[in-house]
């Protein structure tokens, strides 16, 4: 039998949960509506279909947000928050592929293959990918390649889902899919799910809904979910919604900004967003932003720019990125840069890193940042990239 302290507790989470429907409901109605791309694109898709195909859509410009930049005064805007210092931060990211014996490179060695996607993705939306030699970062990234058909985070490691999809969004930047033994890695992909539908980042066993994303988008890219049981995958992630509309990375667990990335983009890319009570995991979201403009991952934490892709994304594939301020998280976003030196960090005056800087520069695309390729907020890959392996071919 429970006993009094349980059920005070139970009707308090309860009560809070009724609360959030309620506002969620009440900033609906009171929000102006969003007449964005990303809702026909990744609402009611027909599982197992690439959006893109069923929108009928091939954007060629950013198109997340009503509420972009793009939309309002560029020049004004630009001049009240700051200027995106985007040559410095090209010369930043191709600086650090040449720092391979200092302390960073050497402890970031076993995910360099992450590294190569975080960095290759900003030079493609900053319009500056052809500074580095394709045909190196291709000969590179398939020496990653294990004889199990998955991926290590660099020469000679193990093989983990991490890695699996950076090297597939890296050869697909290059338009290099085809030098991969297509059903080799799928199959290796696929043989990582288990009987309730999840699956394990490798041979170890870890299950985590970072996984379930990760193979899904892996085997959308390659053109081969048939290898899955979607329909197990689907249930499974849903298992990890919590009571608080968030997603953890196994049922039961915590709310994390970064699993809901995961789960939402893998609902959008299965075409099962229908599931979600949008409302409520839209409130859930738009709470991470704090005074600063920035977002956090979870409640009372600090704000990091890693998560202005994190829970961005996850608003404007459920219609609502108009929840938030915009253009505060903008200003925050370019107040975390290097202007001297290039590079992006979590916070204003913290030191910066390739990993930042593209979540920063996704981010900022997301909005629509003037200058900036648009990205996807399922794949994270450009648009451009997404329409050629889904349109174009």
């Amino acid at each position: 039998m429970l006993n009094s302290s349980c059920v005070s507790l139970k009707i308090k989470n309860g009560l809070k949960c009724v609360k959030a429907q309620q506002s969620a409901q009440k900033k609906k109605q009171t929000s102006p509506p969003l007449h964005s791309p990303a809702r026909s694109r990744y609402s009611g898709v027909a599982p197992f279909q690439s959006p893109l195909i069923v929108s009928g859509e091939v954007p060629t410009t950013n198109s997340a947000t009503s509420h972009s930049l793009s939309r309002q005064s560029p020049v004004s805007t630009i001049r009240r928050m700051g200027e995106l210092k985007i040559e410095k931060h090209v010369k930043y990211i191709l600086s650090v592929e040449k720092r391979k014996d200092d302390f960073v490179s050497v402890v970031m060695e076993h995910l360099r293959l992450n590294g190569a996607y975080w960095g290759l993705t900003t030079l493609d939306i900053l319009g500056k990918l052809d500074a580095v030699d394709q045909d190196e970062v291709v000969s590179w990234v398939m020496q990653c390649q294990h004889e199990s058909g998955g991926f290590g985070g660099n020469i000679g490691h193990d093989p983990h889902m991490l890695y699996t999809l950076s090297a597939i969004q890296v050869l697909a930047l290059f338009d290099k899919i085809e030098v991969l033994d297509i059903e080799k890695v799928s199959n290796y992909i696929a043989g990582l799910q288990n009987d309730d539908g999840s699956f394990s980042g490798d041979m170890w066993g870890e299950v985590d809904t970072r996984f379930s994303y990760i193979a899904i988008c892996s085997l959308a890219i390659l053109h081969q979910l048939d290898k899955i049981n979607v329909e197990r995958a689907v249930k499974y992630i849903l298992s990890c919604q919590n009571l608080d509309g968030g997603f953890g990375c196994t049922p039961g667990a915590e709310s994390h900004a970064g699993q809901n990335f995961c789960c939402v983009g893998a609902l959008a890319i299965t075409g099962s967003l229908h599931h979600v009570d949008k409302d409520l995991l839209g409130w859930w979201l738009c709470e991470r932003q704090v005074k600063s403009g920035g977002l956090n991952g979870r409640p009372e934490k600090l704000p990091d720019v890693c998560y202005s892709w994190w829970v961005l994304s996850c608003l404007i594939m459920i219609d609502r990125v108009h929840w938030i301020d915009n253009e505060k998280l903008v200003k925050f976003i370019l107040d975390c840069q290097d202007k001297e030196n290039g590079g992006i960090s979590d916070r204003p005056d913290d030191a910066v890193d390739v990993f930042h800087t593209y979540f920063g520069v996704a981010g900022l695309s997301l909005l629509e940042y003037p200058g900036l390729k648009a990205i996807d907020p399922a794949y994270a890959l450009p648009v451009e990239v997404v329409d050629r392996i889904f349109v174009s071919k």
